[in-house]
């Protein structure tokens, strides 16, 4: 049997989906179903006075106007977010200890609006109907009476001291202070360096738009009283634990089954309000409820990511080695607190690959009349190595001194691991100077000054910039398979993770394939269904193949040891003379042999097997803890900018990434690509954008919200390397997030040696470079 890890099978799942067979919670219908639609808020603050649904009541069809009385009349309880978990094996308890944080609020809203809206689009009334047409109509029938109040939708402006509070349990608009670090060392080596880089860095709010909205169908069974949810997520087993909560309900009476799904980068982490309400709508109606969303919905109420307000300052000293880190991160949170995971991570990757001897940070979560953000792609770690870079790439240009150089002589080195960071990381692997040596030397960054002079002749603008990272990914703790050998040459996977598009179905198979020496073609997958499968974690922080991977290797070699001696039975030879290969048990130094099928057929139709032996060919593993990894790597990035137009376009991109040993190269490079584009997308056109005043998102369909294509992009290239971890048997790192960490880095470093400046803000648009181009004409 050759090896199946490390080979690039096309993926199964694609036959599937690009034939349209996929299911996906919109393609599902249930007999008896009904509509479900939102009416939402228009105002970004405002007073609920009153909900006048009378008439809206009135219209044949339709079934139910459902508010916030209700569900307090119903005994429920608020969404259970828990924004302070991140590496907690108690996935309840806070990750901020009270030594170094302060949760000044944690209140957790209702799902429905209740006395005041705090952000355009949050729901204030759930309407019920036959039809979604119906429905809609109805939904313009109730009528709610608005006591519009001042709004903030940025840091700053929530931060002022006359700024409108949003929640009386939340003064000056803070939900959250922590503070890490050494600030007396930090201070001291500020205080002595030869030269300090200070800057204030925008991490702007970007949309999470996936390719498939969001949408949920409710289903209660009358007579045994289960709740079923049926949704895409990033895990059903998540949302169970949100829905157990907020509704009220013993485990055992709720059940969430997650279908295809087209997309989650952490936006689908948590639970949604959506998807609690048509539960519990589906209960009080007894029919099935479903809801989808439309595309644009989605920009007025899917969480959305980053939007971070930096105040950095790097401390070096006259060889360019890095003395100190200072920094002060403000997370722009929203109306309520969902995930604080980017925060948190934030401070704990903030001096990535570099040797830093003394760091100290604080962080502010700020609540502003906005929909709440959480995990987005990387989920604090691009923030951070955006930062990181561009406060070296500016170290560089005052100190003048070669890019590269300054940060050959602050990498941390392969003689220095492991490796404890100021922040409490410790990396086990990895060869961050070779990474960036290699990822160099791909671009043809020794030819960049003559693609350079040429690209002036023709009276462009050309630049060229190199983002090294590290990664910290973390994660739910907790992960189950069980792997069943089957008669009819099959095998099943059943896990507790799931895929949003990452190709389990696939790797998961080369995985189990390999170690069981069957075809990867004969194994199939099974997961987000908590029907089969009481526990898992979910897909999101580059965790799936790292936890099921291990336990699918762990599940692999119970199987083994079972089939052992239930071979030397049926082969009748001493269990010491069986030897395991590529699939089959056969007895040392003879012909004689069993496949695995061979055994599972023998489970079925044997009679005369010894009860100790008579057990199927079934092996669960499960793991609570924690499987510490620190994927890495470097990109360069090159653009050049039309001087009359101001846009920058990406003409050659190089990524050397580590994430491991590569179970799939297709697939990683798929991964990577698609993460080098979101990376891109913030760079330089992706941005949510609200009028000042009101609070109004302006930014609210793909007309106004500009997002990377196709033809943006040239043909990456992407090399994978490994500097062995030993914290796993298959020495996974992940990938999942490779692409986007160190992009928005890249790419802003790049235009701004294109431009010769400092710094640009993102996003990199043609006016705003145009602008810079012609101000600087101006100046000389």
């Amino acid at each position: 049997m050759p090896r199946l890890i490390g080979k690039p099978i096309p993926r199964f799942e694609d036959l599937r989906l690009l034939r349209g067979k996929g299911r996906y919670t919109d393609d599902l219908r249930l007999p008896r179903e009904v509509h479900a639609v939102f009416l939402r808020s228009p105002h970004a603050h405002a007073e609920l006075r009153s909900i006048r649904r009378e008439s809206a009541l009135g219209m044949p069809g339709v079934l139910a106007v459902l508010s916030a009385a209700e569900w307090r009349a119903d005994g429920l309880k608020p969404i259970p977010h828990l924004p302070n978990t991140i590496d907690a094996l108690d996935v309840k308890k806070p990750a901020f200890r009270a030594d170094n944080a302060s949760v000044i609020f944690d209140e957790r809203p209702l799902p429905l609006a209740e006395g005041r809206v705090r952000y355009v689009g949050e729901p204030v009334a759930l309407v019920v109907a036959e039809t979604l047409a119906l429905a809609k109509d109805a939904a313009e029938r109730v009528a709610v009476d608005y006591a519009p109040l001042p709004a903030v939708v940025s840091v700053g402006d929530a931060l002022a001291p006359e700024a409108p509070l949003l929640h009386a349990g939340a003064p000056g608009n803070l939900c959250l202070a922590a503070e890490w670090g050494d600030a007396a060392a930090t201070a001291r080596a500020l205080g002595e360096a030869v030269l300090v880089v200070r800057h204030d860095f925008i991490n702007q709010r970007v949309a999470n738009a996936q390719m498939e909205p969001r949408a949920a169908i409710g289903i209660v069974d009358a007579e045994s009283g289960e709740h079923t949810l049926i949704a895409g997520s990033q895990g059903a087993h998540r949302q169970k634990m949100a829905l157990i909560e907020a509704l009220q309900l013993p485990p055992d009476k709720v059940q969430v089954v997650c279908p295809d799904v087209g997309g989650g980068f952490g936006g689908r982490t948590m639970v949604n309000v959506e998807a609690v309400l048509v539960l519990w709508a589906a209960r009080r109606l007894g029919r099935p409820v479903r809801w989808t969303s439309e595309r644009g919905e989605a920009f007025l109420s899917d969480y959305q990511g980053r939007d971070a307000v930096t105040r950095a300052a790097l401390a070096l000293d006259r060889d360019g080695r890095i003395l100190a880190l200072d920094i002060a991160l403000f997370g722009n949170v929203g109306a309520y607190p969902v995930s604080y995971v980017p925060l948190a991570n934030g401070y704990r990757i903030a001096s990535t690959v570099y040797r830093v001897p003394a760091a100290h940070m604080r962080i502010t979560g700020v609540l502003t009349n906005t929909v709440p953000t959480g995990p987005y792609r990387g989920a604090g770690r691009p923030e951070a190595t955006f930062v990181i870079e561009r406060l070296l790439d500016i170290a560089a240009r005052r100190l003048r001194l070669d890019r590269l150089e300054l940060r050959r002589r602050n990498l941390v080195r392969r003689e220095d691991l492991p490796y404890r960071t100021a922040m409490g990381l410790t990396f086990d692997s990895g060869d961050f100077l070779g990474n960036m040596a290699r990822a160099a030397e791909l671009a043809d960054w020794a030819g960049f000054a003559l693609r350079r002079a040429r690209a002036a002749e023709a009276g462009k603008r050309r630049g060229i910039a190199l983002a090294n990272y590290v990664e910290a990914p973390v994660g739910a703790p907790q992960e189950k398979v069980i792997v069943t050998v089957q008669p009819d040459d099959r095998i099943e996977i059943l896990t507790g993770t799931q895929s949003t598009g990452q190709g389990h179905e696939t790797s998961f198979a080369q995985v189990v394939g390999e170690q069981l020496g069957v075809g990867a073609e004969q194994i199939a997958l099974v997961s987000g269904d908590t029907r089969r499968l009481g526990i898992g974690g979910g897909t999101h922080s580059d965790r799936s193949m790292r936890l099921a991977g291990t336990l699918l290797v762990e599940a692999a070699a119970k199987i083994i040891a079972q089939g052992h001696g239930l071979a030397a039975f049926l082969l009748d030879a001493p269990e010491r003379d069986i030897e395991f290969a590529d699939g089959l048990f056969r007895v040392r130094d003879s012909n004689r042999s069993l496949g695995l099928f061979d055994l599972a057929r023998a489970l079925e139709d044997r009679r005369d097997l010894p009860p100790e032996l008579q057990a199927p060919l079934v092996a669960e593993a499960q793991f609570v803890g924690r499987i510490p990894a620190h994927p890495t790597g470097a990109a360069v990035c090159e653009v050049e900018i039309d001087g009359e137009t101001g846009r920058a376009s990406i003409l050659r991109y190089t990524a050397v990434d580590d994430a491991g040993q590569v179970i799939n190269p297709l697939i990683l490079d798929g991964q990577i690509h698609g993460g080098i584009a979101q990376g891109a997308g913030q760079a330089l056109m992706e941005r949510v954008v609200w009028e000042h005043a009101t609070g109004q998102v302006q930014s609210g369909s793909f007309m106004d919200y500009a997002m990377p294509r196709a033809d943006d992009f040239p043909n990456f290239a992407v090399e994978s390397v490994e500097d062995p971890t030993q914290g796993n048997p298959l020495r996974v790192k992940g990938g999942g997030e490779a692409g986007t960490t160190p992009a928005a880095a890249a790419i802003i470093g790049a235009i701004a040696d294109a431009l010769d400046v400092e710094h640009v803000e993102m996003p990199a648009t043609p006016e705003r470079l145009w602008s810079i181009i012609h101000a600087k004409r101006e100046a000389s």
